[in-house]
């Protein structure tokens, strides 16, 4: 999805209030309790480094923007507008808060309604954090809903959610045409009931745009809910370089991860359960390691093939959009189970992969192939292991072995190793860069275990998030 409309708006409220108490301590000026629009933008002019502005709950229509302009707080003294209750302050009309030229502000608990166009995070602010608050912008055809374009803005514990018109909900990128944001951090947010019919067009999360795919924008993407995401394959599309997407869960819906273009991101210890798409990869240098794929209608591994080898600065535009090639891919110590078909690639594109690693991975499924990779010749492959009546398709001899890993579901119904599994200890190689598993466990022993759980008798750190562990009012 290339189009790049700014547009946004309403809907009701449905947000319970609860006391906002989870902003950091902080040395604070109270500005007080506001509870007209022009006491709001006044009490934004005045304020200084440590100042807190709270809105009293209401409904509020907003017809013309919030300015919030040269305002600058400090790392330890945000400035923070915020609602007196979690969602307890409603903004409606065809506007809303407008940043420019400012650092280190927090917007916190509003519900926000009627807007017609994009909330963004310019590239002359920095250190914006966007928490706790719920959108439901207008659903029209083209609009994009929040636009992250200054470094290190945080968008946290938001829900965003009801859309059934093309757009995105969140994208992330940066200053001119090329270049990406450094260092945005989205965290414990709940992206919800995307229902657009389209194949293309609405991701839940775009990180970068093709023309920005070259661009190292070091974002971390964590902890996040996706649930009935279903506006386009790609619920995480990830258009740059330098990325990590780790210990997010996806449920039920159309979208999955792809590394769509860019190179060097780390996919990690995610959840991908009972949806159509699981990881799809182009691009060079990528980590895939710890995810847990189950039950996905399609492939839960897609290492993919080109239509150009390598993107490069200065490249044509029509080039840049293409297919690159990955190389120096390693899927490893993934768990993929019961899928349409496990690992696979593509041979639609006459460019295969090369220098890539297929190892140590753990496939099982009672139907479908467990491995179909046209292009055999620039892989590597080892320790994987093999179960089920699924077939192991055209898996070399030498790639995987087959025999019981002994799974048992926990209570969060994800399928672990059990004692005396055979994947225990089995891995084919080190991994000093892979130091816990999909849990958090330490990987230890002589080996790492096959598949993304190191056995453990411990309580999982990280397990499936749920909407209690995301979004306004999640701890």
């Amino acid at each position: 999805m290339d189009r790049r409309t700014f547009l946004a708006a309403t809907g009701v409220a449905g947000v319970a209030a609860a006391t906002l108490t989870t902003l950091p301590a902080m040395a604070e000026t109270q500005a007080g309790v506001v509870r007209s629009l022009d006491e709001l933008q006044a009490a934004i002019a005045a304020a200084t480094p440590g100042t807190v502005i709270t809105v009293a709950d209401g409904t509020y229509q907003v017809t013309a923007p919030i300015a919030i302009t040269g305002k600058r707080g400090t790392c330890d003294e945000p400035i923070v507008v915020r609602a007196e209750s979690v969602g307890g302050v409603v903004l409606t009309g065809d506007q809303s808060f407008v940043l420019s030229a400012s650092s280190d502000v927090t917007i916190s608990g509003f519900a926000f309604r009627g807007q017609t166009s994009t909330f963004d995070v310019p590239p002359d602010c920095k250190r914006i954090r966007l928490t706790r608050n719920d959108f439901q912008l207008a659903d029209v055809e083209g609009l994009y809903w929040v636009m992250l374009r200054g470094d290190y803005t945080e968008f946290d514990h938001n829900e965003i959610h009801d859309k059934s018109k093309l757009g995105i909900f969140v994208g992330i990128e940066g200053a001119g045409t090329d270049q990406m944001a450094v260092g945005v951090h989205l965290h414990h947010n709940y992206f919800r009931d995307h229902s657009f019919p389209g194949d293309n067009g609405g991701e839940p999360i775009r990180l970068g745009v093709s023309p920005r795919a070259l661009s190292t924008a070091a974002a971390v993407v964590e902890l996040n809910l996706f649930e009935r995401c279903n506006g386009d394959p790609e619920a995480i599309s990830v258009k740059s370089s330098g990325n990590t997407v780790r210990h997010n869960t996806f449920r039920d819906s159309m979208g999955g991860i792809v590394l769509r273009h860019g190179n060097g991101t780390r996919i990690e210890g995610n959840y991908l359960l009972s949806g159509q798409n699981g990881i799809r990869i182009y691009g060079n240098d990528h980590l895939i390691v710890n995810n847990y794929v189950e039950k996905i209608s399609n492939a839960g591994v897609v290492l993919g093939s080109g239509s150009v080898r390598d993107h490069y600065p200065g490249e044509p535009s029509k080039s840049r959009t293409g297919n690159d090639a990955p190389d120096r891919v390693r899927i490893a110590l993934n768990t993929v189970l019961d899928c349409e078909s496990g690992i696979v690639g593509e041979s639609h594109r006459t460019l295969p992969p090369l220098d890539c690693a297929v190892t140590d991975n753990l496939l099982v499924a009672d139907s479908g192939e467990l491995v179909n990779m046209p292009f055999q010749d620039g892989i590597t492959w080892s320790g994987n292991i093999h179960w089920g009546q699924g077939t192991d398709g055209n898996a070399p001899g030498v790639a995987f072995t087959r025999v019981d890993p002994r799974l048992a579901p926990g209570t969060d119904g994800v399928r672990r190793l059990t004692s005396g599994s055979p994947a225990i200890n089995a891995a084919s190689r080190a991994y000093p860069e892979v130091p816990r598993d999909l849990d958090g466990d330490h990987r230890t022993g002589r080996a790492a275990d096959v598949g993304a759980d190191e056995y453990s008798p411990r309580r999982p750190a990280y397990r499936p998030l749920t909407p209690v562990d995301v979004g306004p009012h999640a701890r």
